[in-house]
């Protein structure tokens, strides 16, 4: 099973763990400007997916026991192996297991191009270090910055995971997300997410851990923050990008076509019931985008 037919099948899952409602899959004839991702989102977030080649214990368990996500029911795969799934807010992490993943790049974070952190927010610190030393991992080393606590790690991937501490907050902050992209052209990697997807730009961050300035997009509890230092070694393109569920893919095809993005897998129907799209940004890192199509009930005489 490809990667894309791995994906599309968790599209299904998050449709009905999520409780999202989408609308019939009609071709769009909006023009190339029209939507957006806030047009045409029906989940208020994003899923972000992740590829590892280790033992699968060991990414459910720190993803599940460390970082305290909540699992949710894993999905069996045709041919063998499994899709792990752990829910956030609205929004899924997606960890998939493939032999291929031995070979893509990690490192530094400013050193390797493509999606490489996911950023978790705790209110307690010591109960979440705790949970690092029982599951046999070091505790983190945090540091304050503006007031919060953060640390980055490495999961059992060798990939980047960062902990943002921010003690008595709203518990909405808990449910939220964020993904960082390492981008090696700043002004068309945000125009990318700013323009083609349309995501809210905020403002830009200083950012002391990271040592650069990061921009921020936001769609409702999810936040990609795109920053640059410049042309990187090495590009890691694959083992993380970026999950849109919408209720028009057609016109994210047009819309691809108009701007000249660079399409990986053509708009196509995985099944009877599903439509999908995947694109690329300027740096490579997955856009996958994807419709539920709900088949009107027949009439009866």
């Amino acid at each position: 099973m490809t990667m894309r037919q791995l994906a599309s099948a968790c599209v299904l899952v998050a449709i009905g763990v999520g409780g999202f409602h989408l609308s019939a899959g009609a071709a769009s004839n909006a023009n190339a400007e029209a939507p957006s991702l806030a047009a045409l989102s029906t989940q208020p977030s994003m899923n972000v997916f992740r590829r590892f080649a280790v033992d699968a214990s060991k990414m459910t368990g720190f993803y599940g026991d460390v970082l305290g996500l909540k699992a949710l029911p894993p999905i069996r795969m045709p041919g063998g192996g499994q899709m792990i799934l752990f829910q956030i807010g609205t929004g899924q992490v997606k960890l998939q297991a493939t032999p291929a993943a031995s070979e893509y790049a990690s490192g530094p974070v400013r050193e390797v191009s493509g999606l490489r952190v996911f950023t978790f927010f705790y209110p307690d610190e010591a109960a979440l270090t705790a949970r690092f030393v029982q599951h046999g991992y070091a505790a983190p080393s945090f540091q304050t910055v503006k007031g919060r606590r953060v640390a980055l790690v490495l999961d059992p991937a060798n990939q980047w995971v960062e902990l943002v501490v921010v003690p008595g907050a709203p518990a909405s902050t808990y449910e939220a997300m964020e993904v960082g992209i390492t981008a090696t052209d700043l002004d068309k990697s945000r125009a990318f997410y700013r323009e083609f997807v349309g995501l809210e730009e905020l403002p830009p961050v200083d950012d002391s851990v990271l040592g650069a300035t990061k921009y921020p997009f936001r769609h409702g509890t999810t936040t990609v923050n795109v920053w640059s230092f410049g042309k990187t070694a090495r590009a890691n393109t694959r083992s993380a990008g970026i999950q849109y569920v919408v209720s028009d893919v057609e016109a994210v095809d047009v819309k691809a076509k108009a701007r000249g993005v660079q399409i990986d897998t053509p708009l196509g129907n995985f099944s009877a019931g599903l439509r999908t799209i995947w694109l690329s940004d300027p740096d490579g890192v997955t856009n996958y985008f994807a419709q539920i199509i709900r088949n009107a009930p027949s009439s009866t005489k």
